[in-house]
């Protein structure tokens, strides 16, 4: 049976809608929360069948006294899935430690909680599954600088990636398509270093439900494609 090991890097964010997608196709996953007390990172035999990075809250791998504690580690870890060819999907701060892993780089950045439209640049992205234009929320400290021969899927409204591929089986996204609201809402009260005034994008997040529920759909249908995973 497939199985996944997902990384947390804060209590609050977790797969979200993508647990529904993973639990109908018969794919098990296991989170790994290093932050905690007896806490720790797989390790590379224990990964299984691939890896997932989720974001970090105010956690960065650029900003001084902001660094993940575990950056170096799951720089490695990513690095060696690559080199394996295990599948890797990185959101957010996890999409950075998947750009520093192929040799690409990272840019600071202030902790921002932003909505916006990505809009698809290669017609075949995630075999043509990925929609054209589809909501992303985005809530993050620093950027990543995908190496240059990353494949550039979509990009945000001010033409940076919002989402990327290191050959074929590896996807970093700006942020988690499977967000839901109540994620963003405990992110925001489990720390003091918070985004400014955050209403405002909660707020429009309830509108926003069902079209991010609907972009996660083919979204996650790509993603099974590409990692070539044979569902029973």
């Amino acid at each position: 049976m497939l199985h996944l090991s997902v990384i947390q890097h804060t209590q609050s964010e977790w797969l979200g809608g993508i647990e529904d997608h993973l639990e109908g196709r018969g794919i098990r996953f296991g989170y790994h929360r290093p932050f905690t007390t007896g806490g720790k990172l797989p390790s590379v035999p224990t990964i299984g069948d691939g890896l997932i990075l989720l974001g970090g809250g105010p956690w960065g791998s650029k900003t001084e006294g902001s660094v993940l504690p575990t950056l170096e580690q799951e720089v490695r870890l990513a690095r060696a899935c690559l080199m394996l060819d295990k599948p890797v999907i990185g959101f957010g701060l996890g999409a950075q430690i998947l750009a520093l892993a192929a040799d690409g780089a990272r840019a600071a950045s202030p902790l921002v909680l932003k909505i916006d439209t990505a809009t698809r640049v290669e017609d075949d992205a995630l075999g043509g599954l990925l929609p054209g234009t589809f909501p992303t929320v985005v809530y993050m400290r620093d950027v990543p600088v995908p190496p240059s021969y990353a494949r550039i899927l979509a990009t945000d409204s001010e033409g940076k990636p919002s989402v990327f591929s290191i050959g074929p089986k590896a996807f970093g996204f700006a942020g988690n398509p499977g967000v839901r609201r109540a994620m963003v809402e405990d992110l925001i009260m489990e720390s003091d270093d918070t985004p400014e005034d955050p209403g405002p994008v909660l707020e429009a997040m309830g509108d926003l439900a069902v079209a991010l529920e609907d972009a996660l759909v083919p979204i996650m249908s790509g993603l099974v494609a590409a990692f070539g995973f044979k569902i029973a």
